[in-house]
């Protein structure tokens, strides 16, 4: 089993995360929603990968608090999914998503973004698709550049402004919610060879439809954006696999 050391160094973390491991309390947060905040961020976005053990000593020292801001993090990040307090390995670690729980979740991913495409095509305001556009227009200049990880960022930024332009409240809220428990394992299926040059015709046809305030054509299109993520379950299982031969 791995530690909880990324693999990557510090300085190849989120950028919204350095500095922040002496962060204190700000805006009225408590240590421990800070730290929560923190290792959620590390673990979303791949630092931290799925079955790393996080050991309380480790992490007070690291983030120089005591342990109960640890504890009590780690029991918040718990509940959401992220972390398992009970691993078949022991111990605390970042958690598994089976691969018959993951890919329900990316059918229900699937409806989520088709509700909120379709929602946005009857609701969204000119400035929403506006931003839409900017940032369709951004990945295409992105993808000839070649700076996957930049395409990678700019298409979460892209999936946020649907939710946004859906309008609606507990449906973006949810679907954000499971966007980020599945996200790191999306990253493995958004870098495998021609899927981002997918996206940007799928992305186009949601758009499309948007811009056109037609909710059937925009929920179908999101579903079959998702949905064609899904057909790669195969590689991202070789991905995972591959992942689990080398850590042991």
């Amino acid at each position: 089993m791995s530690s909880m050391e990324p693999d990557e160094s510090d300085t190849t973390q989120p950028a919204a995360l350095r500095g922040r491991d002496r962060q204190r309390v700000k805006g009225g947060a408590t240590l421990s929603d800070e730290l929560k905040d923190t290792l959620e961020d590390l673990i979303v976005s791949g630092v931290l990968k799925p079955g790393t053990r996080l050991d309380e000593a480790e992490l007070s020292e690291r983030f120089k608090v005591s342990r109960t801001p640890v504890r009590e993090a780690l029991k918040a990040l718990a509940a959401t999914g992220l972390v398992d307090l009970r691993s078949r390995q022991g111990g605390v670690c970042v958690a598994r998503i089976s691969l018959p729980m993951l890919i329900e979740m990316f059918q229900m991913m699937a409806v989520m973004e088709g509700l909120c495409a379709k929602f946005a095509a009857r609701r969204a305001t000119e400035a929403q698709k506006a931003r839409m556009s900017a940032l369709h227009d951004e990945l295409t200049s992105i993808l000839a550049s070649g700076d996957h990880s930049r395409f990678y960022d700019v298409n979460q930024d892209f999936h946020d402004a649907l939710y946004e332009a859906s309008n609606t409240h507990y449906l973006a809220e949810q679907t954000r919610a499971l966007r980020k428990r599945v996200r790191v394992y999306r990253r493995y299926v958004t870098f495998q060879p021609g899927r981002m040059t997918a996206t940007i015709g799928e992305h186009g046809a949601i758009l499309d439809a948007i811009r056109r305030n037609d909710p059937k054509a925009a929920f179908d299109a999101a579903i079959d954006h998702v949905s064609l993520l899904e057909d790669d379950i195969v590689d991202l299982i070789a991905a995972l696999s591959e992942q689990d031969t080398g850590a042991s």
